[in-house]
């Protein structure tokens, strides 16, 4: 009889190796996941902010009110002013965030200064994360 060494690995070995491949993906992806939605969340923050800026911005330059209305069912942002929008900015479809406000609009006079005694918050989620956006009465973001 001949003895062969026989080299390689047994069910179990591969089994564990599996295993431990998954559990390490899988806490990788949950990670990723965690990043991805600061991330959207931050950038719906970003973009709301600059349509903010661009509302004051519009009020100053064509001597009118511009009012920016938030959405929240549809997480959409649009800037109005003399009636009609000029302006949409869907976050909820470009960034997959849901919306809550204090107050469902903003108005700047034409000077840049919003009407309304108290601050705007708005308040961007996607799965965990979550990020604020301030703007002061005077027409200030804070992030």
């Amino acid at each position: 009889m001949t003895n062969q060494n026989r080299s390689g690995f047994s069910l179990v070995e591969l089994v564990l190796v599996m295993a431990i491949i998954g559990l390490t993906t899988l806490m990788g992806i949950t990670q990723l996941q965690r990043y991805l939605d600061r991330i959207a969340t931050r950038d719906a923050i970003r973009a709301a902010g600059a349509v903010v800026a661009r509302a004051r911005d519009e009020a100053v330059a064509l001597h009118a009110t511009v009012s920016v209305r938030i959405d929240t069912s549809t997480a959409s942002l649009d800037l109005i002013s003399r009636g009609a929008r000029f302006a949409h900015t869907p976050l909820g479809d470009t960034h997959r965030v849901t919306l809550s406000t204090t107050r469902d609009s903003i108005t700047f006079d034409v000077r840049g200064l919003g009407y309304g005694a108290a601050n705007l918050t708005l308040v961007a989620r996607r799965g965990s994360a979550r990020d604020t956006l301030v703007v002061s009465r005077l027409g200030r973001v804070r992030y």
